[in-house]
């Protein structure tokens, strides 16, 4: 039996090992974390994780081919093909602060892995990595081994997966990536890897390169799709102050098939663990490469994702009198995208804190997402998600000003104004009219997702903003919003 062990059993791994397990179960699949409380979530009968479909598959395999385990260095040691899936985060200081990826984790685990192997052993990077870090990876396994003349081969196979459609991406792939060294050892590993995902990812979607052109395509991938998002948000800011309608926009620019309808939704601005946190790498590499032109356009991306952010909360104050002192404001959504309970880098964060800075009584409600999660996260420094300090007991008086409901209505009873931060479905199907009763007149609603009508809301009686979209008569009669 062909044995795998991946070592990380995150947002990525977990569900990758899972697919893996499902469709190849003359494989033995294990995942290693040293988190007892996560493996111990994965091991139970709500993951750590919610992902549409996640569930079905792990109870399907687990037991029988699929494992989950803290005894990393024992499954490190018994498997033929070791995936790495650990955090790559922004360093947070020293040489490349703010930018450049911290690869401590991946070092740690290319450790273990070198002082447990007694036998050859194929090494797959599936974290997010900077381009030549397997060639680092090569010189800590060599220099490193403890089992005499064992050979290894470092592969890069990247994960494009969209979290809230990660398992249907994983089931029908648009493409799998797998880089390897262009020697016959190296095409050896590479063959060895693809024979896996050969068992349901059709041949022309397995694509095989060299180490660094897989490695710079995972990179290259994430800033191509988050420059799209903040094309078509720079474009909304254009809208408003035009008449122009963003989706109509969007709709006819999609409709040429050299662009494409894909990510070109406006929105209070993208999220997730990757898109900044890749864009950054990007950036300092470039820079450290001499390239710093290359670096200003990718930098750019972040900064007009961070300028729409902060262009919603700036409308809603301003539109408010100018003040959220004492108002209670209503967050719908709190996860950076609909189908996830993910809050890494989301939207939600910075707009909350915005508004709280400015002495408004935010009332969060999300599906998914915890209070415990919430708090922790409005007092978090940037970037520490990605650390284990974030898993750290969080301070009791942490978020004063911010509560949590388990009901949208609840949330919004007594409300000024009502934000939608993220485009769940629910919230395409609330009844505003109960809502809109519950509330402080003149009553707002701020729309970062364009998920409602806001015809239909003002005939409520709701003033209303929608990102790109033509303003409410009330908003045009404000002052403009920097």
């Amino acid at each position: 039996m062909v044995k795998i062990c991946c070592i990380g059993a995150g947002y990525v791994g977990g569900p990758t090992m899972a697919v893996i397990a499902l469709k190849c179960p003359d494989v033995e699949v294990v995942v290693v974390d040293i988190s007892a409380p996560r493996i111990e979530g994965w091991n139970s009968e709500r993951l750590p994780i919610y992902e549409p479909g996640l569930d079905d598959v792990v109870r399907q395999c687990r037991g029988r081919n699929l494992f989950f385990s803290t005894d990393v260095e024992r499954h490190v040691a018994d498997a033929g093909i070791v995936f790495v899936s650990v955090n790559t985060p922004t360093k947070t200081r020293g040489l490349g602060a703010g930018k450049a990826a911290d690869l401590t984790y991946w070092e740690s685990a290319a450790r273990i892995i070198a002082d447990v192997s007694r036998s050859d052993k194929i090494v797959v990077e599936k974290s997010t990595v900077p381009v030549k870090t397997a060639e680092a990876i090569e010189k800590i396994l060599a220099h490193n081994s403890k089992g005499g003349n064992i050979r290894y081969q470092i592969l890069s196979n990247p994960e494009f997966l969209a979290e809230g459609t990660a398992i249907q991406d994983l089931f029908s792939p648009d493409r799998v990536l797998i880089g390897g060294r262009e020697t016959p050892e190296g095409r050896a590993a590479v063959a060895a890897l693809k024979s896996i995902y050969a068992r349901w990812v059709p041949d022309d979607r397995i694509i095989t390169t060299n180490l660094w052109s897989a490695e710079l395509s995972k990179l290259a991938a994430n800033a191509f799709l988050a420059q799209r998002i903040s094309s078509v948000n720079a474009i909304s800011a254009l809208c408003e102050a035009t008449g122009a309608d963003v989706t109509e926009v969007a709709n006819s620019i999609g409709k040429d098939s050299r662009i494409g309808p894909r990510f070109l939704s406006a929105s209070v601005g993208f999220g997730g663990s990757c898109f900044q946190k890749d864009i950054l790498n990007l950036v300092y590499i470039c820079e450290c490469y001499g390239l710093p032109e290359v670096a200003n356009y990718w930098r750019q991306v972040i900064r007009i994702n961070d300028y729409q952010k902060g262009r919603f909360v700036n409308r809603v104050v301003s539109s408010m009198f100018n003040t959220v002192a004492g108002k209670k404001v209503a967050v719908l959504g709190f996860a950076f995208k609909k189908d996830t309970g993910d809050t890494r880098e989301t939207p939600a964060i910075d707009v909350c804190k915005g508004l709280v800075g400015d002495k408004a009584v935010v009332s969060i409600y999300d599906p998914q997402v915890t209070e415990e999660q919430v708090q922790r996260d409005l007092v978090m420094n940037k970037f520490d998600w990605d650390h284990p300090r974030h898993l750290q007991p969080m301070s009791p008086s942490s978020a004063k000003h911010v509560a949590v409901s388990w009901d949208a209505y609840e949330a919004a009873r007594g409300a000024h104004a009502v934000c939608i931060l993220t485009e769940w479905d629910e919230f395409r199907r609330l009844d505003y009219q109960r809502m809109y009763d519950a509330m402080h007149k003149p009553a707002f609603l701020f729309d970062g997702r364009n998920v409602v009508d806001p015809d239909k809301l003002r005939r409520i009686g709701f003033v209303v903003y929608s990102i790109g979209k033509p303003l409410d008569h009330w908003l045009r009669d404000m002052p403009a919003v920097a």
